[in-house]
């Protein structure tokens, strides 16, 4: 393979050689596409402000090895494979292997005193001529595919790209220097002064303790009360009507582990989306030891503009430390989130792009809304539905429209993808990286708005997986807590007085009511003919008063459900809002294990299992039978 040194002028040449006689038409000449559908496909690509290219492999599902070579000969250059005669892995490292991933360009080797820069996209190589001739002097374009050039990359620098994964977010918003053993010696130090304090002085400390958990249910009841008046008297405004001249790329995330019973019918919904294909980027993000989620989609051919990325091993395995690693190699401009187990609503991205192109770039993040299928399972999947319909038809719009932070969602997200990487993405090692994520987006001046367009998920309908799966979701707002807390005062500057004190509420008003439970159970004693440890220090009317406080708190939360579910269109749920007094107790179970693990293993993400209560008519496959390997990029 023989390269000849040459100018800007050469290159200009090249990268442009190829318009005088129009991708599609070579397409066409070489037999591959008809003259009519030639047309159509610059129609498409003019329309939606894309790539021919793009177009013919999406649409028309001409490989990309195919398209690749067409390109090369077209602009009279070399077709390079990198895989099979290997780069210089030095250029990478020079370039940086994540800015090699977004731009589409692989330094090759380097000629004669000439650096070969290999691209997918020969059309744009211009466009970063000069920074190329910056780094590396004179340059030369070669054409290779997009897949080839990312497996290359990952195969000689997949330890940068998975330290930079775990370490985007700077130290001092991360979490990634807690120390749990210094946690759990504080830990055993409280519990140790607790004990000696129920020991001298039982009343005293019971006052405290009691004391606190009324001042947050008091306050709890509170901004319920005040996102239910706001759910009411200001209904969710329709979508704005103008549309975008043109659509955006976006590209969508689905984090997969161990999902044998999901992934089959994941495809079969993704596959009901109506975005344009050429703009549609859908990365399935799996970790390199999952052989059981890879063995089941590759009993699957994936669509083209649906592609796995496999996550090589790491210090730790989580759910945000694999969106990281496969944020390098987005083609959106647009980065989604969805779950395993999640069915969007078809026009999903349609209203994502529309109400993008409405609103100004201080909003960085949407927030749909979540719902469930299997709703009607059992009574835990029944709660389950209410709490959320709850959370997200009443009480994060209240969030948002009173201005406090909105501690996201894990899924049915959807972020402007250049604040996304200016906030270093996701925090590898937090738990809770969407409710984190929400937090800083606030801090840095950044807006979450809520979106009229609803996912949905698989609710968890077993009690002892539902323990397991909010202990996660309560050690992650612990960990979350205690990492913007560390400097409290600039927390404060950041969010403003207001901003602070729901921060406040949100995360430590939440994690006292569940950790502090117990003791408002035991203000059942009196009903029930018992003495009260509190008898002696409160007067009779402070014990009726307490008994308006927690009936006005289950009226409230009553309203909140009604409300919720009815927006939900679940108005049959109603009637079991009113067993939430027994739906709610598993949370302080579940707190304790959190609490154990916030000492014991703060990073560890204890899974939930997906596809377990499905609804009857999704138990058939949704998939046909094994044809081909699963396509992928990254090697493994």
């Amino acid at each position: 393979m023989h390269f000849n040194q040459t100018t800007r002028e050469t290159n200009q040449s090249l990268a442009t050689r190829g318009c005088t006689r129009c991708l599609s038409d070579e397409v066409v000449a070489h037999g591959l596409l008809s003259p009519h559908d030639a047309i159509a496909v610059r129609q498409i690509a003019t329309q939606q402000g894309v790539r021919v290219a793009d177009v013919l492999s999406r649409e028309y599902r001409i490989s990309e090895y195919t398209i690749a070579r067409i390109l090369a000969e077209a602009a009279k250059c070399q077709f390079v494979n990198p895989l099979e005669y290997a780069p210089d892995p030095n250029l990478i490292t020079r370039f940086g292997p994540a800015d090699c991933l977004k731009l589409g360009l692989l330094p090759w080797r380097c000629i004669g005193g000439t650096t070969v820069v290999l691209t997918p996209r020969p059309d744009q190589f211009l466009r970063h001529t000069a920074r190329l001739e910056t780094v590396f002097g004179p340059v030369r374009m070669a054409v290779t595919t997009e897949e080839q050039l990312n497996r290359t990359v990952q195969k000689h620098c997949d330890p940068a790209l998975v330290n930079q994964a775990e370490t985007k977010v700077t130290a001092v918003e991360s979490c990634r220097d807690w120390n749990a053993r210094i946690i759990l010696l504080l830990g055993l130090g409280l519990v140790a002064i607790l004990a000696a304090g129920l020991f001298l002085s039982p009343t005293f400390v019971f006052t405290i303790l009691a004391g606190w958990a009324i001042t947050t249910l008091l306050f709890n009841m509170l901004l319920k009360a005040a996102a239910a008046s706001i759910g009411l008297r200001n209904p969710q405004p329709a979508a704005q009507s103008v549309t975008p001249a043109r659509l955006p790329v976006i590209t969508v995330l689905v984090p997969l582990y161990n999902e044998t019973a999901i992934a089959e019918h994941l495809l079969a919904r993704l596959k009901a989306l109506d975005y344009p294909r050429a703009l549609l980027d859908v990365c399935l993000v799996l970790e390199a030891d999952d052989t059981t989620t890879r063995e089941t989609l590759g009993r699957t051919i994936l669509p083209t503009w649906m592609r796995a990325i496999i996550v090589p091993k790491g210090t730790i395995k989580t759910k945000p430390r694999a969106l990281n690693y496969a944020l390098d190699f987005a083609r959106g401009s647009i980065i989604g989130i969805w779950d395993a187990e999640d069915a969007p609503a078809p026009d999903q991205l349609h209203v994502v792009a529309q109400r993008f192109a409405n609103l100004g770039p201080q909003v960085a993040c949407l927030q749909g809304t979540l719902d469930y299928y299997n709703a009607g399972t059992n009574w835990l999947t029944r709660c389950f539905t209410i709490e959320y319909a709850s959370w997200f038809r009443v009480i994060l719009p209240g969030l948002a429209h009173m201005g406090l932070v909105v501690p996201l969602g894990g899924t049915t997200l959807f972020f402007r993808r250049d604040v996304l990487e200016a906030l270093g993405g996701w925090d590898a090692h937090n738990v809770t990286e969407d409710a984190d994520l929400g937090v800083r987006l606030a801090r840095h001046g950044y807006r979450t708005e809520l979106i009229n367009t609803v996912t949905e998920e698989e609710a968890n309908g077993r009690a002892w997986p539902w323990v397991k799966q909010r202990s996660r979701w309560l050690k992650g707002y612990a960990i979350t807590y205690g990492v913007h807390m560390r400097q409290p005062l600039q927390l404060w500057r950041d969010l403003g007085a207001r901003r602070f004190l729901g921060f406040q509420l949100l995360f430590l008003g939440t994690l006292s009511q569940f950790v502090l439970a117990p003791i408002l159970w035991t203000f059942w004693l009196l009903p029930l003919g018992f003495d009260h440890p509190l008898q002696a220090v409160l007067p009779s009317w402070a014990f009726w008063a307490l008994a308006g406080l927690f009936v006005m708190s289950e009226v409230v939360g009553l309203v909140v459900a009604v409300i919720g579910v009815r927006k939900a269109s679940k108005p049959w749920l109603g009637k079991w809002a009113l067993s939430l007094q027994l739906y709610f107790p598993l949370g302080a179970l579940a707190a304790y294990k959190g609490l154990w693990e916030l000492a014991h293993r703060p990073f560890y993400w204890d899974k939930t299992a997906h596809g377990v209560l499905l609804p009857k008519g999704w138990k058939n496959p949704a998939t046909p039978p094994p044809r081909q390997p699963l396509r992928q990029v990254s090697g493994g």
